[in-house]
């Protein structure tokens, strides 16, 4: 790696410090939200390098869907464990139960849109108010509009025409009671920049990242949905055996992995030099049920 692409990773990883040194100057209770997934292991180095020796002025959160791959869970609590530091988890299962809610049904049942209520009752448990997450301004257009400090009203509701403006880099964490803050300290950064950081820093992740042999469920998109005992398989489908990774990880009902021969890092940032495709547009086939599907969901207060 040239210097150059130091230099640039140094400015990233700076202003992803700031914001968070700004979320636990301004905020009485934060949370930071992990999945463990990519991007929530990259924020918890980051939280590392910005409040060690120290604990972290916040403790874990993942709004668990109960649909999760299992390598991605028992890395999230073995990295837990390591760090020393508090993981809560609400789990959206509970969540259907005490609001009466519908659990999804069919071939793909994906509770991502109930992980909404159990955000809000977490936030409103321990009254966090603020959530920094790892949402990324090239994942998604929706959240391409996302302010690095986003407002969230008493209802938990994002208004992208409500937002502040942040000149200069300054934040305004300013909030009425029962209003919330959403922080992306890694707004900024794309796919090849978590990567290449995750290469610099030797940060380890789920082996689901990497190429392995799954059987998969090959969607007439082309899309390989992993087989999990959270999907049904029909006769009539079309399943595969074949080399994968994730480029992201969330729910197993609605997250599809990619053909894939990277097995080591720089493999895979061979991979996303080379493709046309975005991250989640790849991936992610909730997002393709409607062109403002994660507008509307992030409109009623998802991540």
């Amino acid at each position: 790696m040239n210097k150059k692409q130091f230099d640039h990773l140094d400015l990233l990883e700076a202003e992803a410090i700031y914001i968070m040194r700004e979320v636990a100057g301004q905020f009485d209770r934060p949370a930071l939200l992990f999945s463990g997934g990519k991007d929530s292991i990259t924020l918890a180095y980051l939280a590392l390098k910005a409040f060690r020796p120290g604990k972290f002025p916040f403790p874990l959160v993942h709004i668990d869907t109960g649909h999760n791959f299992p390598e991605v869970i028992e890395f999230r609590d073995k990295l837990a464990a390591e760090l020393g530091e508090r993981l809560i988890v609400r789990k959206v299962e509970d969540s259907i139960k005490k609001h009466n809610l519908k659990d999804p049904i069919g071939k793909y049942p994906s509770r991502n849109p109930l992980q909404t209520y159990t955000l809000l009752d977490t936030i409103e448990e321990f009254e966090f108010d603020a959530c920094i997450g790892g949402a990324r301004r090239d994942e998604e257009k929706a959240r391409a509009k996302e302010r690095i400090f986003s407002h969230r009203d008493d209802f938990g509701q994002w208004n992208p025409k409500n937002q502040r403006p942040e000149l200069w880099n300054i934040y305004n964490g300013k909030i009425r009671k029962g209003e919330n803050i959403r922080a992306f300290p890694i707004s900024n950064w794309t796919e090849l920049d978590i990567w290449n950081y995750i290469r610099r820093e030797n940060i380890d992740l789920p082996s689901i990242y990497y190429t392995h042999r799954r059987e998969c469920v090959e969607l007439p998109g082309g899309q390989l949905l992993a087989v999990t005992p959270f999907i049904t398989v029909e006769p009539g489908d079309k399943v595969v055996e074949a080399e994968v990774r994730f480029r992201t990880v969330g729910d197993a009902t609605c997250t599809a992995a990619v053909r894939s021969e990277a097995r080591s890092i720089d493999d895979i940032i061979q991979d996303i030099i080379e493709t046309r495709i975005s991250e989640r547009g790849a991936t992610r086939i909730d997002d393709l049920i409607s062109e403002a599907g994660m507008e509307d969901r992030k409109v009623n207060g998802y991540f």
